[in-house]
């Protein structure tokens, strides 16, 4: 009796490990339009410090990480817990704010030219250089300003994991979101701290002194990865940008009710066209999802310009 009864509590063990191991991957697949952006902001936060000094900020921004996630996690499941019908105004507070935050970035590229651009980061640069500079002090307030980033995003993961797992039970929903909570922060900043040092590792390699064929390979792979890094960062920008607005934008797609019926109509009107219809099927609940995100973000960002106006007026 006792082994039966075992045998059912392994079962059960199992059943729960693999609920949790498909909301897991589906919390995940839906959170990866942050990690991008995340990953390059968070890279961004640390460029200017000091080569030497880079690791030490990503792990100090890594701890920062770690305490918003134990603020974070608690409260979301104390939400889902005690007032669950917050969830979905909270998963599209946070769609809106991803749509915002994407478009927010394609208006500063149209409205700032790269000669800004690049004035701006030569002035950083030099004031950095400056004799005067406190650099501790420069270095703490890259760290704040990391860690304020991170909560944003983290909040934004944790409300889309929960959101995944809404009709879960506790017990899987604490799960769930922890899990995705750890496995974002392990992995964004595992991934920041070689993404900063990539230029790091090329300087090093184009130092080789051999003459032998092994030897020019370090050294073209050097020059690679010294190319590589600055496209890596762009990339990673644009990619995560895009994925905001496919990400937000779903988000808010679904919260419209009937707007499954309209995206499924949509799908099956495309996939009648000759020849490309099986793959316009596939992107097009995709594409609209991201074109909902860019008028998304559009419309907040002009209520956050006229708020800005307004406010600022009467502050004046």
């Amino acid at each position: 009796m006792s082994g039966s009864s075992l045998l059912a509590l392994i079962d059960d063990i199992a059943a729960l490990l693999d609920d949790v191991a498909v909301m897991t991957k589906v919390a995940a697949k839906k959170t990866a339009g942050v990690l991008g952006d995340d990953l390059a902001l968070n890279a961004e936060q640390v460029s200017g410090v000091r080569a030497e000094r880079e690791l030490p900020v990503v792990w100090a921004v890594f701890k920062g990480s770690a305490l918003n996630k134990l603020i974070l996690v608690p409260s979301a499941l104390a939400i889902s817990a005690f007032i669950p019908w917050l969830i979905t105004p909270l998963l599209m507070l946070g769609g809106a704010y991803l749509c915002f935050e994407g478009f927010e970035k394609i208006a500063h590229k149209l409205m700032h030219s790269a000669e800004e651009d690049k004035h701006n980061h030569d002035e950083l640069v030099k004031a950095i250089s400056a004799p005067d500079t406190d650099l501790v002090e420069f270095e703490k307030e890259k760290v704040k300003g990391a860690i304020r980033t991170d909560f944003i995003l983290s909040a934004e993961i944790i409300v889309i994991a929960l959101g995944t797992v809404e009709a879960a039970t506790f017990l899987n929903q604490s799960i769930v979101v922890a899990s995705i909570a750890a496995i974002m922060t392990i992995g964004v900043y595992g991934l920041v701290a070689g993404i900063v040092k990539i230029d790091d590792a090329g300087f090093y390699l184009i130092k080789e002194t051999a003459t032998n064929a092994w030897g020019s390979f370090k050294r073209a792979l050097g020059r690679g990865l010294i190319a590589f890094a600055p496209w890596l960062m762009k990339t990673l920008s644009v990619v995560g940008t895009a994925a905001m607005f496919m990400v937000g934008g779903g988000i808010l797609v679904h919260g419209v009710p009937g707007s499954h019926d309209v995206l499924h109509s949509a799908e099956q009107w495309v996939h009648g066209i000759p020849a490309i219809g099986g793959v316009l099927s596939v992107v097009t609940p995709t594409l609209l999802n991201a074109i909902a995100g860019v008028i998304a973000g559009a419309i907040v960002l002009g209520v956050v310009m006229l708020g800005s106006k307004v406010f600022g007026k009467k502050d004046a």
